[in-house]
């Protein structure tokens, strides 16, 4: 007890100090980067975070808000039956003129009066994508198991994969994409809600007890959806629930998708819904069972309902093998179907159809009016720009911003360093008393460069109190930043987010309503967009010259990846006016 006393103290001690130097330029987080577990000491707590999050989730995927939902055009054919199932190929017209596809597996026998319950069936990296038929993954196999089992299945297509081939799988990296939140992430998320959509509208479906299980790539799609997506009662990501490991490809690393959080906690978000997690000895997830499981289980039992996620390890290569797919029945069985004997799901052998009778689009072409990639990237850049609404929040999220609730300081003189507890960060500046409120006056070239300006002189003159700061990787803040490190922006913050959060946390430091915020040339932008969404009053004085908020302009001049989908400068002004 008195070692854990101790250790809390040099805890406390750590937060409370502000760093030599600044953490968000040492060792950026990455997807090969070792996490370890936030230990949330109450459901409350947890609650709040878990909705924070859902909400940077939906933000990165480019879905905050949602767009609105056009009638999916469902068209179901090429029936196959087999003895106790069919399959049919199904095409979904997600968003006008985009078309998602996969197979649709069914039992044959009349559904009960409550329906049958149903499972969303989203692929990884395999070569055959939905189709992919080996020792490792048989995904027809195990969806023609769950179809016998009594569940009806919608197998679909990741991007770029099979037939939904109107964007290429790996896309969204360009900086325009990047501000725009467009990119096989994006896509692929909304695609599995509008697939949810799909299958609880179904004859013979029960809303009620609606599933998602992958592997890989399908695991991380399994995870974000049922994040963000309460219809999902229970979940089986297989290979992919890790903290050492987070994704290689784009299709799931959107930028900002993981600040601060990573695929253990995201995994969590389903508690305290039934979820097995499966892992293997050979690839990323081989500490599940003292690392993985153990961090997950204790936020299930934040509810009291520890027993409603397991974990499943193998001594086997990345896989959602035979063994794996049992354990899946078995587990949903339990959960699901109320059958607690796991004998009882055994796989069967399953006839694997021919790829052309499984293909939506063998010897037919997409409906007429497809949209070619071009065309898609500018519907989502027009039905963005027509939302409105929210843009203090929206701003928010794709910046990142936090309105902290305490903010360090060590003061020497006239010279002053400012941080966060527990973030690392520093924020040099200098610091005039004075009479208030206070003045704040942000620079591109920092604090020194910022007191030689005539706005300075007056505020000097007229005996205002007034704060100049180094923002990030400014004057005596600058530094070098690794950005080679794999996904940098999916971990960590721009530059220029990072300088519009300095701006914030030197307002909250100042501590008065109505603080002048005065910025020059670059700086002007980013004290726009902080005045923007910080949630008191601000007397904003920044000339933003020709700064109309053109996606060059962004690139040039403020990156910050999902600030158009944002609203961009519209929203800024749209929040500033509502003051």
């Amino acid at each position: 007890m008195r070692f854990a006393i101790i250790l809390l103290f040099a805890f406390c001690a750590a937060q409370a100090q502000i760093p030599a130097q600044d953490a968000r330029n040492i060792d950026p987080p990455n997807t090969d980067t070792h996490f370890r577990p936030v230990v949330h000491t109450s459901l409350a707590e947890w609650e709040a975070r878990k909705q924070h999050l859902r909400r940077q989730i939906l933000s990165a995927a480019g879905l905050m808000p949602m767009f609105p939902k056009s009638d999916l055009h469902a068209q179901i054919f090429g029936r196959i039956e087999n003895r106790d199932y069919s399959i049919e190929k199904a095409l979904l017209e997600t968003l006008p003129g985009y078309y998602l596809a996969g197979n649709l597996y069914r039992p044959l026998k009349p559904a009960p009066a409550s329906g049958y319950p149903a499972v969303l069936s989203p692929h990884g990296h395999w070569t055959y994508g939905r189709l992919e038929n080996t020792n490792i993954n048989s995904i027809p196999t195990r969806c023609i198991n769950l179809a016998r089992q009594g569940y009806v299945v919608f197998s679909y297509d990741m991007v770029g994969y099979n037939d939904t081939i109107q964007t290429p799988h790996d896309f969204g990296d360009k900086p325009v994409e990047e501000l725009w939140d467009f990119g096989p992430l994006q896509l692929q998320t909304w695609n599995s809600i509008r697939a949810l959509d799909f299958i609880e509208t179904l004859a013979g479906v029960d809303p009620r007890r609606i599933g998602i299980t992958g592997a890989s790539g399908g695991a991380t799609q399994t995870m974000i959806l049922d994040a963000i997506d309460d219809r999902i009662q229970f979940a089986a990501p297989a290979n992919m629930v890790s903290f050492i490991m987070q994704g290689g490809s784009l299709c799931e690393n959107a930028p900002n998708l993981r600040l601060g959080t990573n695929n253990v906690e995201i995994a969590a978000m389903i508690a305290p819904k039934p979820m097995l997690m499966m892992a293997a000895t050979e690839d990323w997830t081989r500490h599940m069972m003292e690392e993985e499981l153990p961090a997950v289980r204790a936020i299930y039992a934040l509810y009291g309902k520890p027993e409603n996620v397991e974990a499943k390890l193998l001594d086997a290569p990345h896989n959602y093998n035979k063994e794996n797919r049992e354990a899946m029945y078995a587990f949903f069985g339990k959960h699901v179907l109320g059958i607690a004997d796991a004998s009882k799901f055994s796989e069967k052998p399953a006839r694997i159809e021919k790829l052309e009778d499984m293909l939506a689009l063998h010897n037919r072409t997409l409906p007429a009016g497809a949209l070619t990639f071009e065309q898609l990237f500018a519907e989502w850049q027009g039905m963005s720009k027509e939302q409105t609404g929210n843009e203090r929040e929206r701003l928010t999220y794709a910046l990142a911003a936090e309105w902290p609730e305490r903010v360090l300081s060590e003061t020497q003189g006239d010279r002053v360093v400012l941080g966060r507890p527990g973030k690392g960060d520093r924020i040099p500046g200098v610091w005039f008393r004075g009479a208030n409120p206070p003045a704040l006056i942000v620079h591109p070239d920092g604090a020194a460069a910022a007191l030689q300006t005539p706005e300075a002189a007056v505020l000097r003159r007229d005996g205002r109190a007034l704060l100049a700061i180094d923002a990030f990787r400014t004057g005596s803040a600058v530094a070098p930043r690794n950005r080679d490190v794999k996904m940098f922006l999916t971990f960590n913050k721009s530059d220029d987010a990072e300088r519009v959060q300095d701006i914030l946390t030197a307002l909250v430091w100042l501590k008065a309503p109505n603080t002048r915020l005065v910025c020059s040339g670059k700086a002007a932008i980013w004290c726009t967009f902080a005045a923007a969404v910080a949630p008191q009053p601000v007397d904003l004085r920044a000339d933003l010259g020709g700064f109309t908020g053109t996606d060059q302009q962004f690139i040039d001049g403020f990156f910050v990846p999902g600030i158009q989908r944002a609203g961009g400068l519209r929203a800024a002004k749209a929040s500033l006016a509502q003051r």
